[in-house]
């Protein structure tokens, strides 16, 4: 009785087209009203170091890159000391020395961004690090990933789109709270920063702080997205990335690429390929030449999870920004297919959608075979631009609902993905209703490589 009337109350919360599902709850359209630069003022101290996050710093998870923000360079403040947490009277603190820099963006200057790459830490293992000078010195902690393996459990959380708002304080923190996720996939549009006059640059720094409870912690691997472009030539700022790829450091040349828009890691039981919508990808660009070769890198054998950030969805129902990332797919979707990719993350799109696991990499222009099929080859595409930003959510759906699409909401959430072994992982997107991280929709998904079946429809969460 139990299980017939949750089924009942779902399928009153949903709409059935084509196979898909268009939920019918939908969050307030207008914007989302934006925490003022006062919510987060610099730690107290002097020369304190704040902004702090985390990054993997090297190809399979025993490298962490450390990143912080001090308003001076003063001696000392470019240091980063490290120990294995509880290990007693025999505790070895090593120290990193971090590179520094600034910026300048028009009538802004940036504090001195320190990034040390610390290397050959064990796995599965915690450690503590520290970072300022004399009384200001601030104590933080992570956890090393397990060593690459094939049937390794290992759980990503997956937020796009944060922003600075209320919303996106309440999805940060409603992520926070569940204790699974280890590591964050984070598919592009950061600040905002954009959004303000002359893009104003504090608005990195408040983000900084605001996501800093969350990325001291544990590591976020980033795709940079539109946001994250700050090409403003009318003010003189004619180098696109600049303040993004300042603050924000990755391990690119472990993967061969030359830039930090395009690389690749190793995580647990998972290759994540990070991909650049806004930097060449035709045929002989680098990323291109660069993504053709990673692919032949991959050793499902290792990592059977193979999982792909991009920013511009290449499959998405929404009227806003359709089709913008149909160039990106043409190029590259039939490598995707051919590769067994088991995922796909973007965001640009302010709602939440799933895709079934379809192709369209028969077309070739004079053959008119242009629909979207099923492929069990192909990945899964999921958009999750939906992290809580100033301009607000997207609700305008393309009527009748694609075939392509197996669900989509207009709300404010985040995601999860379990991974159990090689064959299984959970994946599970939870909206940000009545104050608490509600699953609302979820897949048991299957490996590609080792076990590519067609997964049970499922939508809705309401028995997890």
């Amino acid at each position: 009785m139990k299980i017939f009337i949750l089924s009942v109350l779902f399928l009153s919360l949903t709409t059935l087209i084509n196979g898909g599902i268009t939920s019918k709850y939908v969050r307030q359209a207008q914007p989302a009203n934006e925490m003022s630069l006062e919510t987060f003022p610099s730690p107290a101290g002097h020369n304190a170091p704040e902004q702090v996050h985390i990054t993997q710093g090297d190809r399979d998870g025993r490298g962490m890159i450390i990143s912080w923000v001090t308003p001076l360079n003063l001696a000392g403040s470019d240091l980063v000391t490290y120990w294995i947490a509880d290990s007693g009277s025999d505790v070895k603190r090593r120290k990193k020395k971090a590179s520094t820099s600034s910026y300048k963006f028009y009538d802004y200057s940036s504090g001195f961004l320190h990034h040390a790459t610390i290397k050959n830490l064990e796995y599965d293992t915690k450690y503590i690090y520290e970072v300022g000078t004399d009384k200001s010195v601030r104590q933080f902690s992570f956890t090393t990933p397990p060593k690459v393996g094939p049937d390794v459990p290992y759980t990503f959380g997956i937020i796009g789109d944060l922003g600075q708002t209320y919303a996106s304080n309440e999805t940060l923190y409603h992520y926070m709270s569940n204790p699974k996720g280890q590591t964050m996939l984070f598919p592009g549009d950061l600040a905002y920063q954009d959004n303000h006059p002359n893009h104003d640059q504090r608005k990195w720094d408040t983000w900084g702080r605001f996501m800093e409870p969350c990325a001291a912690y544990q590591p976020i691997i980033y795709a940079a997205g539109n946001h994250e472009v700050d090409f403003v030539p009318n003010i003189g700022e004619r180098h696109p990335f600049r303040p993004y790829i300042h603050r924000y450091h990755n391990a690119f040349k472990t993967s061969g690429s030359i830039s930090p828009l395009w690389y690749s890691v190793r995580r647990g039981p998972a290759h994540i390929i990070v991909l650049s919508s806004y930097s060449g990808y035709g045929k002989y660009t680098p990323q291109y030449v660069w993504l053709e070769q990673e692919l032949k890198k991959v050793n499902r054998e290792e990592t059977p999870w193979l999982i792909v950030m991009v920013h511009s969805p290449w499959y998405n129902s929404v009227n806003y920004h359709y089709m913008e990332g149909e160039s990106m797919r043409v190029q590259f979707e039939s490598w995707f297919v051919n590769s067994k990719v088991d995922l796909v993350l973007a965001g640009h799109v302010h709602a939440y959608e799933r895709s079934e696991r379809v192709s369209n990499i028969k077309y070739n222009i004079t053959n008119g075979l242009s629909t979207p099929v099923k492929d069990p080859n192909a990945p899964i595409y999921i958009t999750i631009g939906d992290g809580g930003n100033i301009e607000g959510i997207a609700n305008s759906f393309t009527d009748p609902q694609p075939s392509y699409s197996a669900y989509r909401e207009s709300s404010f959430g985040h995601a999860l993905l379990e991974i159990k072994n090689k064959t299984h992982a959970l994946y599970t997107w939870h909206r940000n209703q009545d104050n608490e991280p509600v699953a609302a929709d979820s897949l048991m998904m299957y490996n590609r490589y080792f076990y590519p079946k067609e997964e049970l429809a499922s939508a809705g969460c309401l028995l997890c």
